[in-house]
């Protein structure tokens, strides 16, 4: 039988079902070959999971009230691996925690602080002051908690975007690799290198991590990386491969199909981006420059001419709130808008 050139026909191949598993070694042969090493680019260290001070000392005096109180959270263990937080859920949670407290404590303090001079200095009821002591000692640890709560969420979202924005260009070169019959492992891992691919590196470089450090099939790894990445065009891809390679599929074609197809979904996209940017530049030409050119024309006409209503000075102040505050925070909520729409993330 002639030998297969392609490697990817190779990979794909129902016969050939060592490719994808893990090469166990025996203890004797372990102790022959020695310790395995693992070459990391040139200045590259380790990376460790390393928490900050604060951190380490919220674990140290939390850590225990944690794991005896704290229920498991697979919900938030998933949202730190997709927003790529390093800490387990028990170190968060105990940092929340901890967090709260502090904020308690604080809001505590400065509630019978204010409360205090309330009552000694200015006589106000006694319930009126119950009512601020209530509201000023929860709403602040309330808002920690709820913050807090929300970063890897909020991180992990930031994370889809800027996949979702780049894994066209990223599909090209993996397509582009794959004319060339490059392996699969060695795409993810040439996919890796490249810093222009944004958190999409850091995805394919988690893939790298389990197949060279870890020693995973590429199968597996591409399937753990398509249940903890944050972005579901991503995780379709991968899935796509691992569904591919284990039917007996070529991934050649597949990739060059996924590459067609999100270039035209980022032309949709562009074109709907487009749309609403011509939208927006009409609201903006009548919210904030039409309308508040013919507000400040009335007022400063009913300011000028006597007995035009209402106190004159009432109408000048009026009038210097919307010129010196509502026409610019109105102009600079528009360009911040726009801005965070058009942005391209540098995560």
């Amino acid at each position: 039988m002639p030998e297969i050139s392609d490697s990817f026909t190779k990979f794909d191949s129902k016969k050939n079902k060592n490719y994808t598993k893990t090469m166990r070694t025996t203890e004797q042969q372990a102790e022959k070959r020695g310790p395995r090493l693992i070459r990391l680019q040139d200045g590259a260290l380790p990376d460790y999971i390393a928490l900050t001070p604060y951190q380490m000392f919220c674990w140290r005096v939390m850590g225990k009230a944690v794991k005896l109180r704290s229920k498991p959270n697979p919900k938030l263990e998933l949202q730190l691996q997709q927003a790529h937080m390093r800490m387990r859920p028990e170190e968060y949670v105990a940092y929340i925690w901890m967090s709260t407290l502090i904020a308690l404590i604080a809001s505590l303090a400065v509630a019978s602080l204010f409360g205090g001079v309330l009552l000694a200095l200015l006589h106000v009821q006694a319930a009126l002051v119950l009512v601020f002591f209530v509201l000023l000692v929860a709403i602040p640890p309330m808002i920690v908690y709820m913050m807090l709560m929300s970063v890897p969420g909020s991180k992990a979202k930031t994370r889809a975007r800027d996949i979702n924005k780049r894994i066209g260009p990223a599909m090209s070169f993996i397509s582009a690799m794959a004319s060339a019959d490059v392996n699969v492992d060695v795409i993810f891992k040439e996919l890796a290198k490249q810093d222009i691919y944004g958190e999409i590196k850091n995805e394919a470089a988690w893939i790298t991590r389990d197949t060279e450090l870890l020693g995973i099939d590429i199968l597996t790894a591409i399937n753990r990386a398509a249940q903890r990445t944050p972005s579901i065009k991503f995780q379709e891809f991968l899935q796509g491969v691992v569904t591919s390679s284990t039917s007996g599929g070529q991934l050649k074609p597949y990739f060059l199909q996924k590459a067609e197809q999100y270039e035209k979904e980022a032309k949709l996209e562009m074109r709907s981006q487009l749309e609403t940017l011509g939208l927006m530049a009409e609201t903006f030409v009548t919210v904030v420059v039409a309308f508040p050119l013919f507000l400040v024309v009335i007022m400063a006409i009913m300011a000028i001419v006597p007995g035009g209503g209402g106190d004159t000075s009432m109408t000048v102040l009026l009038l210097e709130i919307v010129v010196g505050l509502m026409i610019p925070l109105s102009q600079f909520g528009f360009i911040f808008f726009i801005w965070n729409m058009t942005k391209e993330s540098t995560m």
